[in-house]
């Protein structure tokens, strides 16, 4: 095919012709051929697998052209075993096709863990100290005793453990925990007639709380002995652990020292 160039005109129109098929071929080789043979421009949204099983997860990316790779494996307490926890990219994100999606899952077992010693310690220190280890806090039973939410047992299946004892992680422990009052009643202590010394030592081997002392003249007694208390004993009157009783006492504190006679 001869081209005409008879005129400068034909030779400008020929030359754009030419560069217009260049750039035509340029655009279509980028922009149609190239991404219709690699895919470009094509992504696929993350989904959320967290909660997912390892069991659902080969057809679920499978079909959507994904694929996975268990990364680490970690015990959770109040987790189900062999399901994912965490995944890198996370949801949302848009890549390509048969993108490999990293997973985090639990473990099909628990690891042991040592039961601590929690006996004597306060509740929050015992909570602190559970979470900790990854055990579980079961029921807290309030028991009778002045030591106000200090552990007094520590139980694992209905029956005490004891510190050291292997244990899987995740297991549940009962703490039985002191009342700081109780909840028992017994009769008021009689601590009338008896020295100031002796009705201290009747009321602390009572678990009672230290009492309040009230002064008083009686001519008729020896200084530091307790002629009255409330509540008062008999009379079928009860008292609880850790209560209070007041003391009336004569003068003051009963003589230490024993006059001597002179010879």
């Amino acid at each position: 095919m001869k081209i005409s160039t008879n005129s400068r005109t034909d030779l400008f129109v020929h030359i754009s012709l030419v560069v217009a098929l260049v750039v035509a071929l340029f655009l279509g080789f980028f922009f149609l051929y190239l991404p219709f043979t690699t895919n470009h421009g094509q992504s696929i949204t993350v989904p959320d697998l967290t909660g997912m099983s390892t069991q659902q997860l080969e057809d679920y990316l499978d079909e959507r052209n994904l694929r996975y790779e268990v990364v680490d494996c970690t015990f959770v307490v109040g987790q189900k075993p062999l399901t994912v926890i965490r995944q890198n990219p996370k949801s949302g994100l848009r890549v390509k096709e048969d993108r490999k999606i990293y997973v985090y899952i639990t473990a099909l077992t628990a690891p042991n863990v040592k039961m601590p010693q929690l006996v004597d310690r306060t509740k929050r220190s015992a909570e602190a100290e559970l979470m900790r280890l990854g055990l579980r806090l079961g029921e807290i039973r309030y028991v009778p005793d002045p030591a106000q939410n200090s552990v007094m047992e520590q139980l694992f299946n209905g029956k005490p453990i004891k510190p050291g004892t292997l244990i899987p992680q995740g297991s549940i422990i009962v703490l039985e925990v002191g009342d700081g009052i109780g909840n028992t009643e017994f009769d008021v202590p009689d601590v009338v007639g008896k020295t100031l010394e002796e009705a201290l030592f009747v009321l602390k081997g009572s678990n009672l709380a230290k009492p309040l002392i009230q002064y008083v003249d009686d001519p008729s007694k020896p200084p530091g002995t307790v002629t009255r208390q409330n509540p008062e004993a008999g009379a079928g009157n009860k008292i609880h652990v850790g209560d209070i009783v007041d003391l009336w006492v004569v003068g003051g504190q009963p003589d230490t020292q024993p006059e001597q006679q002179n010879e």
